[in-house]
């Protein structure tokens, strides 16, 4: 696993965003770059500076196609939170992706199960270059909350009191407004991707990059699995670190070079 350690969040996000285009334009690939999204406050930076790198012509994502982690189940597309409308709101309304490239689960579908199914046959089929993702303090990755099995795929999750407190500042501070379930891409899903970019920025994540850093690999902080992973890569801040022996982080400052 490789541990990239930048200054800050906007270095981090900086780097993050560099790193996808770099991978978009270096596609040589037969079909479409296929990328995996998240949503949440992590990626917001990685999403600025793509928009910034579109309108400055250094990337188009015309043949990219996208698949989100995520969506509330309940919530309408154009719920204020739900996520069709954070990822319009924040990054699609302002590339050149075609619609019909951008693949969100449907939180208002019939039959959620189907509905998991369908997308997880359809993502699965074509793979993934990359997949960016966002962690939670409790280790979560997309929905997958502690407990989650490594071979998880697409499904319908419950969840834990923890993420609907801590996704209550997105609903009014209300936590009786925030859905009890939502649809969610597996671990196994994301680990399928050729390449795992996970973000993990500030003091609250700390507990989290120890745990994928230098934790074994445990159910119980889904973000270890990242370990197992032959193309697994964590940007982090200098915050987000804290909790890291200084030998760690001399370590990986070291294979980055990196000046400690």
């Amino acid at each position: 696993m490789r541990l990239v350690i930048k200054k800050d969040y906007a270095e981090t996000t900086r780097w993050a965003a560099d790193y996808i285009v770099e991978k978009i334009n270096k596609f040589t690939g037969p079909g479409s770059f296929r990328l995996g999204l998240p949503t949440g406050s992590s990626p917001l930076g990685v999403y600025r500076e793509l928009i910034s790198m579109y309108k400055a012509g250094k990337v188009s994502f015309a043949d990219v196609v996208t698949y989100n982690m995520d969506e509330y189940l309940g919530l309408p597309a154009d719920h204020p939170q739900s996520y069709h409308r954070f990822m319009w709101d924040n990054f699609f309304s302002h590339v050149d992706i075609q619609k019909k490239n951008v693949h969100i689960l449907d939180g208002m579908a019939k039959d959620p199960d189907a509905e998991c199914e369908a997308y997880e046959k359809d993502a699965s089929a074509g793979g993934f270059q990359l997949f960016l993702g966002g962690v939670g303090q409790n280790g979560h990755i997309a929905f997958n909350e502690p407990g989650s099995s490594p071979c998880s795929r697409t499904r319908v999750i419950s969840l834990t009191a923890g993420t609907r407190i801590a996704n209550a500042r997105f609903f009014d501070g209300d936590m009786s407004k925030v859905p009890e379930k939502a649809l969610s891409v597996g671990m196994g899903t994301v680990l399928s991707a050729e390449e795992v970019l996970i973000i993990i920025t500030g003091y609250n994540k700390t507990k989290a990059l120890k745990a994928a850093v230098e934790g074994g690999v445990c159910q119980m902080w889904p973000i270890s699995f990242l370990q197992t992973h032959p193309r697994g890569i964590i940007v982090c801040d200098e915050e987000a670190t804290e909790e890291l022996k200084v030998g760690t982080v001399r370590h990986f400052r070291g294979i980055e070079g990196i000046s400690s």
